[in-house]
């Protein structure tokens, strides 16, 4: 029987054809009740050939066998190098003349790599329907996302248990989810802390350039987009390695398996290549988690109440003038660039000096939080005194101690 061709989930997932499914996590926002909702699959270029593949699933699960065949033959026709695909048209094929067995039932190979590419494409299957299937809920976002400034047009945050990366749009009504893709990530997992461990960093991150494919071996694809990691938490717990991206896949394979890279993210080439086209460097966070929670806007408005009035009084104690009460606000071991406190306490005062007690506004401010064995912020601004036309663009770390918020790293970008 052709059904066979996919394990329970999937049927579970499809045999319902256009029926609503439950969207994802309702439990863990804890925000608000699950909503139900269709599924969508993308319709611009990027994202096309999941898109695809997913409907060859669908009427599979609908048993509209020659239809399904018919999908899948002009899919492997167009991405020849999409193993999964071909992996799910040999099925097809194979189901005109014989019962199948299981979803990828190719006979048992001697050869170990072969039994395990095998296992692979078939977690990668699973990734993917599962991840379009348990939807996040509409118009809810990450809960790291809680404030972000208008110059940063779009945001990044990738969940690693569903092999997903979401992409975001900002604009003056909040964060919009645009597009999401598989991606593929270390090959030992994630929570990277040294180098050559083959873990994936987690944590905010921002992308800091952008990579002309013509300089890169084919390994990587059709571009590259770097992220800061370490970042200055990661730096400060001790944490080691550097040359983490989000790159693209060589020319011969469309994607790779869940968790089969360096370090790095790596998705399809046309997912990456309309990442490229649309995030700016330097502006675009990327949040990386083990699971992502998502959440309603207005509950992040409300988490980060409690720090966005510590980073106002720290800014009104700039306004004053007062160099120990601003002092008062960093961390015994903070740090900036290779400063102490002690060190850095000579730069504060010519800060205030310049200010003469003129009120400082934090333009375009972010903060997005961190939140792990301790409880972090990352924030950006520009910082203009009243009366002044040029400012300091600058990224503060604070963490929470003793329900108190503490800045343990500020720089000049």
């Amino acid at each position: 029987m052709v059904r066979l061709i996919l394990n329970a989930l999937l049927l579970a997932v499809f045999v319902l054809g256009n029926d609503p499914v439950v969207a994802a996590n309702p439990k863990k926002s804890g925000k608000q009740k699950p909503v139900r909702q269709a599924i969508t699959l993308p319709k611009d270029a990027d994202g096309v050939a999941e898109a695809r593949l997913i409907e060859i699933y669908k009427l599979v699960g609908l048993a509209q066998n020659r239809e399904a065949l018919a999908k899948a033959d002009r899919l492997v026709k167009d991405y020849p190098h999409f193993q999964l695909a071909q992996l799910v048209h040999g099925d097809l094929l194979a189901s005109q003349v014989r019962p199948l067995k299981a979803f990828g039932d190719v006979p048992s190979s001697p050869s170990r790599s072969a039994n395990t590419a095998l296992e692979e494409l078939r977690e990668e299957s699973l990734r993917r329907v599962m991840a379009l299937r348990d939807r996040p809920v509409s118009g809810t976002i990450p809960s790291q996302f809680l404030t972000l400034s208008q110059k940063s047009r779009h945001a990044i945050a990738v969940d690693a248990s569903r092999s997903r990366l979401y992409l975001f749009e900002n604009s003056p009504g909040g964060l919009t989810l645009k597009a999401d893709y598989y991606i593929s990530v270390g090959k030992a997992g994630t929570a990277k802390t040294a180098e050559g461990d083959q873990r994936t960093p987690l944590g905010v991150y921002y992308i800091t350039s952008n990579l002309d494919p013509k300089s890169l071996k084919d390994f990587y694809g059709s571009g590259a987009l770097p992220i800061n990691y370490p970042n200055i938490l990661d730096s400060k717990r001790g944490k080691t390695g550097s040359g983490i991206w989000l790159h693209g896949t060589p020319p011969n394979q469309f994607s790779r398996p869940p968790q089969a890279t360096d370090g790095c993210v790596v998705l399809a080439n046309p997912d990456l290549q309309h990442i490229i086209r649309t995030v700016a460097v330097r502006t675009t966070p990327v949040v990386i988690a083990s699971e992502l929670t998502w959440v309603a806007p207005h509950s992040t408005r409300v988490a980060g109440k409690p720090f966005e009035d510590a980073l106002h009084a720290w800014r009104n104690a700039k306004t004053s003038g007062n160099l120990q009460q601003v002092l008062s606000y960093y961390t015994p071991d903070f740090t900036s660039n290779g400063k102490t406190l002690s060190e850095w306490t000579s730069t504060l005062k010519s800060e205030l000096d310049q200010t003469h007690g003129r009120t400082i506004q934090l333009k375009d401010l972010s903060y997005l939080r961190w939140t792990d064995a301790a409880d972090t912020m990352v924030v950006t601004f520009g910082e203009v005194a009243d009366g002044t036309r040029i400012g300091w663009t600058k990224r503060q770390y604070w963490i929470r101690q003793e329900n108190q918020w503490k800045i343990f790293f500020e720089g000049v970008i």
